[in-house]
């Protein structure tokens, strides 16, 4: 941890592209991979960064920004609704309350 909190914003400074990543279904932490973004801003990223890395510029280093990464049509999209501005508080996005997959709300406590 303590290098990463040394490295990240020398990475972010020289304007390397970090993706969001995690062992997701790996551990006992499994559906608590949203704690990663406050590392990433308490480490220096903004949180539209942040956001930035789990969504367009993961699917652009992985090659499929033609097909994930940004809402757009014929894009394949899985959309998530929180009830505060992730952009103030990155810890929103541990607070979900609106999800949809493949087209479909399979979950909506918006209402």
């Amino acid at each position: 941890m303590a290098l990463q909190k040394a490295s990240l914003p020398r990475l972010i400074k020289a304007g390397v592209k970090i993706a969001f990543g995690t062992d997701a279904g790996a551990g006992p932490d499994h559906g608590s991979q949203a704690t990663e973004f406050k590392y990433l801003v308490d480490y220096g990223m903004k949180p539209a960064q942040a956001l930035r890395s789990a969504t367009a510029l993961a699917a652009e280093l992985l090659g499929w920004q033609g097909r994930i990464g940004t809402i757009e049509k014929g894009k394949y999209a899985e959309v998530i609704a929180v009830a505060g501005n992730p952009l103030d508080d990155i810890t929103e996005v541990e607070r979900v309350k609106f999800v949809m997959k493949g087209g479909e709300v399979v979950r909506n406590d918006l209402k």
